[in-house]
C-alpha cells in the first residue's frame, strides 16, 4: 500500500528528495526528447509515458510500492521483452514482460543507450497499434 497520493506530475517531483528528483528530471527529459508526443500521465503515483499504449514509466525508490524496497529511480519498459537487449543493459529480474534499469547517480545515466532504448520501445508501440488497427 502507498503512504502518498499525487494529484499531478509537479506534486510528484515536489515531493522528491533532491537526488532523486534530479535522476527523475533527466530522464524525463530523455523521454520528451524521444517521444514529444507521449502523454505523461501519474499511474500508481508514479508518471507514466504512453502514445498509443503504456511505452514507460519513472519510479524513484521514495514512492514504495507493496513491499518492495528498491533503491534509486527505475526506468521501466512496459513491454521491455520486445526490446533487442543483447547486451544486457536492462533488468528482467522474475518479470515476464517489464524490463527495468535502476539508476542511482547521474553518472549512471547513458543518454545514448537510454535514448535508443526510448527509440525502439516507440516503434514497439507504434507497430502493435497498426497491428490492432489491421485486425479491427
Amino acid at each position: 500500500m502507498q503512504n502518498v497520493h499525487f494529484e499531478n506530475v509537479d506534486e510528484f517531483l515536489d515531493y522528491l528528495p533532491e537526488d532523486e528528483l534530479r535522476i527523475v528530471q533527466k530522464l524525463r527529459d530523455l523521454i520528451h526528447q524521444a517521444l514529444p508526443d507521449c502523454i505523461e500521465k501519474l499511474s500508481y503515483n508514479v508518471p507514466y509515458y504512453k502514445r498509443h499504449a503504456n511505452i514507460c514509466f519513472i519510479w524513484p525508490s521514495s514512492i514504495p510500492w507493496g513491499n518492495l524496497k528498491q533503491k534509486g529511480v527505475r526506468l521501466g519498459f512496459t513491454k521491455g521483452y520486445l526490446l533487442e537487449d543483447t547486451g544486457g543493459y536492462l533488468d528482467k529480474g522474475q518479470r515476464k514482460q517489464v524490463y527495468c534499469k535502476d539508476y542511482f547517480n547521474m553518472k549512471d545515466i547513458n543518454a545514448e543507450v537510454v535514448l535508443a532504448f526510448l527509440y525502439e520501445a516507440a516503434l514497439v508501440d507504434e507497430e502493435a497499434a497498426r497491428q490492432k488497427r489491421t485486425k479491427g
